[in-house]
């Protein structure tokens, strides 16, 4: 590892002297490792008793909620009240997956990242991993730091002993604020800019896993609900984040559907970044954390107010003031999830610490009308598929791809030979440096090269117009994407390629005033497509979280847990519902929770109406047992396997053309791995037009990996089928047990059509048997005449 030390102005060096802890001989203590706008340790107790408003609540007719009871602190030590956070931030989760890349004209790149912010840092290093081609190298030039404006220095680009070079650099913590940019340029780029022809030669990456590594003081912002979603998340962080849900040691059904709710908004808020959930029973999270109970319940020796009304309240941590607990309170069902919906809304007036919560009117969802799904009822333009901070517009020569994302729901059904229309608008400048003979306009879907559209319309004509003087500029296309290319995550990339004549001065390379532009008014359209489908499918579970999704709020869902759910089943379907809400952009506002199969009742109505997705282990035996049934999977105390066909069966799926299924296989898998997590689906036992999704694992350690595994490319690509198994070892395995059916709209004529496409085998025996009788028919009418025919005189007889 290389270690180089940089010097920055005086001005530079006095801000961190101010803002960072004190380096020199003098000692360190804790006072002198605080910011210079927070009080001592002690100091900050008193003075946060002194200076925090009371908590405010909303006026309740003769109701006043009863304080917070909390239990004795133990004696801790000073250092407790300023904890100190240790975090990395790398290249990747900055948003470039693959690096930076300098090369050809392009010798100069920025990247943003911010942090949150309710901290200090403390404390930054830069590790950098540089990969230096040999042609550059060769050079022996520098490339030169710079971070929100200031230099960081310079580190050379010299041979390496091994492909990748690594730096480590020091920069001063007063640098690093919420928002930031990382610059980096070739100081040698000038002589670079004219080598054309050799650009491809002379390249230097910024690996994606460069990273910053940072320590900071965490702020205490103080109990306000008006700061929601902080501190449990902040909207600044680009890292995955992690919240504690707590709840009574007798957990309701109620409270864990009120906590899914609020898990799914903050799915949507997290977004890219990631978040995951940590469920505890009867204990206080160790630092911020969200509680759920009924009025007058203790958790962690903290017992919950007295209320008549739903209510919402932030406090301070016993363990720690600079962390928060927000206690979710209500007497029942329609209760906890007023509280939680109206904790999703925000707009809560400054300096509120509690409020009690009126009756809520909470919305319910229309059939596949997430807000993240492209609508299929009309063309969409693409810059309403854009986000705020993105242009149709790119600048310069070179430049980063247009880059337009979109969610569509997974079940598009078209029929073969049928297309989506793409129509794309675009406009290239009109330099006259410009050779518009080489340059064109790429098109990628989902990483599918599309098309290269040129400048100048193409033909002979055309050609000949253009030589004479005439417009010949091609600004339009219509494209035919074809269905398959259409996933639940899509991105479409726009790359204008410019390039310029042998006789161009160099300096128009890094000219930045020309412009290249897409038509705001270009489209997708979806409008001709079906909404239809086979299932059950876990690729569109674990991609869209459908079938549950089609309704985004969940309301024709139950979410099923064993009658005594662990903390990793609950935290489970805490990290189910928060991808759900990323995947839709609506929070499960209508899902129901269940614990324990119903035998009866309007439980068990609610079952026969609505899918399931249920979250067990191995070792919840009863439960696994009554939930599978009638599937073709089977469990039992130490393990879980695949339910061996009858003979009918057999026959019957080979006669419909079901050769896919590989069972045996399943089961094999299954039986030869002791330690595995994943997902089974199949049909519904209480209703055979509705699916069941189970998350399971051999133990609740197993379980818990789920959440890692799906934030993994490679496993989310490799689920499929009706039964995924996932090992530390092999990966994802998928497999196809059941039996498939139909489930979408689709006219009983078409649905015809349709059966005898996917059953051929089945239409062919049909067709056979057909011929058989038809032609056994004729054949004795046939012979009959013949015999009349050949033999009149027995007529009479």
């Amino acid at each position: 590892m290389k270690r180089m030390t940089f010097k920055v102005c005086q001005l530079l060096l006095a801000l961190t002297v101010l803002a960072s802890p004190v380096m020199a001989e003098e000692p360190t203590t804790v006072e002198s490792l605080l910011p210079i706008d927070l009080p001592a340790p002690g100091q900050e107790a008193a003075a946060s008793q002194e200076s925090m408003p009371a908590p405010e609540t909303a006026p309740v007719p003769d109701e006043t909620p009863a304080p917070v009871q909390t239990p004795e602190p133990a004696p801790v030590s000073p250092s407790v009240f300023t904890p100190g956070n240790v975090s990395s931030i790398t290249v990747a989760q900055m948003g470039q997956p693959h690096g930076i890349m300098l090369s050809g004209g392009q010798l100069q790149a920025g990247i943003d990242f911010t942090l949150p912010g309710d901290q200090v840092i403390t404390n930054a290093q830069l590790l950098l991993n540089l990969k230096v081609s040999p042609a550059m190298a060769a050079r022996n030039t520098t490339l030169q730091l710079m971070m929100n404006g200031q230099p960081l220095g310079t580190v050379p680009l010299g041979s390496a002993d091994s492909d990748i070079s690594n730096y480590q650099l020091e920069i001063p913590a007063a640098m690093v604020v919420s928002s930031n940019n990382i610059s980096f340029k070739i100081n040698d780029g000038d002589a670079l800019l004219c080598l054309r022809d050799l650009s491809d030669k002379y390249q230097v990456t910024i690996m994606p896993d460069t990273r910053l590594d940072l320590e900071g003081q965490q702020l205490n912002i103080g109990a306000d609900l008006s700061h929601f979603p902080r501190p449990f998340f902040d909207s600044m962080q680009m890292t995955p984040a992690s919240v504690a849900f707590a709840f009574p040691a007798k957990t309701l059904p109620e409270q864990v559907s009120a906590a899914a709710l609020v898990a799914s908004w903050l799915g949507i808020e997290a977004d890219y970044r990631g978040i995951s959930f940590n469920a505890l029973h009867d204990k206080l999270p160790e630092k911020n954390g969200i509680l759920f109970g009924k009025p007058g319940d203790q958790i962690g020796g903290l017992t919950l107010p007295q209320t008549q009304k739903p209510m919402l309240q932030i406090i301070d941590n016993p363990g720690n003031p600079v962390y928060k607990l927000l206690l979710v309170v209500g007497n029942s069902d329609q209760q906890l999830r007023a509280a939680a919906w109206r904790l999703t809304q925000g707009k809560f007036a400054g300096q509120t610490a509690s409020t009690a919560v009126e009756n809520q009117t909470i919305p319910a969802s229309k059939a596949y009308d997430a807000p993240r799904w492209i609508s299929t009822e009309r063309p969409v333009r693409l810059s309403e598929l854009m986000r705020q901070d993105q242009s149709l517009t790119a600048t310069g020569i070179w430049h980063a791809p247009l880059s337009v994302v979109f969610r569509a729901a997974p079940d598009l059904f078209l029929w073969d030979g049928d297309t989506i229309p793409v129509k794309i608008g675009y406009r290239f400048p009109t330099e006259n440096w410009i050779d518009e003979e080489h340059s064109y306009l790429s098109l990628t879907l989902n990483g599918t090269f599309l098309n290269n559209l040129p400048v100048n319309k193409q033909g002979a004509l055309e050609t000949l117009w253009r030589k004479l003087g005439g417009d010949a500029r091609q600004e339009s296309y219509n494209l035919a994407l074809e269905p398959y290319m259409i996933y639940g995550d899509n991105q479409l990339s726009l790359y204008f390629n410019i390039e310029t004549k042998e006789s161009a001065p160099c300096s128009v390379l890094l000219n930045n005033n020309i412009k290249s532009r897409i038509d705001e008014n270009s489209t997708i359209d979806l409008s001709k497509t079906r909404h239809f489908s086979l299932l059950p499918n876990l690729s569109y579970f674990v991609g869209a979280s459908f079938p549950f999704s089609r309704f985004a709020d969940f309301a024709h869902t139950i979410l099923l847990l064993p009658e005594n759910p662990g903390d990793a089943e609950i935290s489970t379907l805490l990290n189910m519902a928060a991808r759900s809400g990323n995947a839709t952009g609506t929070s499960l506002n209508n899902n129901s929770v269940m614990f324990g199969l119903p035998t009866g009742g309007a439980n068990l109505q609610r079952l026969e109406q609505s899918h399931v997705l249920a979250v067990s282990t191995i070792n919840q035996n009863a439960f696994n047992r009554a939930l599978l049934a009638q599937s073709p999977f089977t469990s039992n105390e130490h393990s879980f396997g695949v339910r061996e066909r009858s003979i009918w069966e057999k026959i019957q799926n080979w006669i419909e053309g079901d050769w896919g299924s590989k069972g045996t296989a399943a089961d094999r898998y299954f039986s030869s791995n002791e330690a595995w997590r994943g997902f089974v689906s199949f049909r519904s036992q209480w209703n055979p037009s509705r699916v069941v999704v189970l998350a399971i694992g051999s133990s609740d350690e197993q379980l818990s990996r789920l959440q890692t595994d799906l934030s993994l490319a490679r496993i989310n690509a490799g689920i499929r089928g009706d039964a995924a198994i996932i090992t530390d070892e092999n990966g994802v395995r998928s497999f196809r047990v059941g039996q498939q059916f139909p489930s979408g709209q689709m006219p009983w004529y078409m649905m015809v059509v349709w059966y005898a496409n996917q059953h051929s085998a089945l239409l062919a025996i049909l067709g056979l048997l057909f011929a058989t009788v038809i032609g056994l028919s004729l054949y004795a009418l046939l012979k009959k005449r013949a015999r009349k025919r050949l033999n009149p005189q027995d007529d009479g007889k």
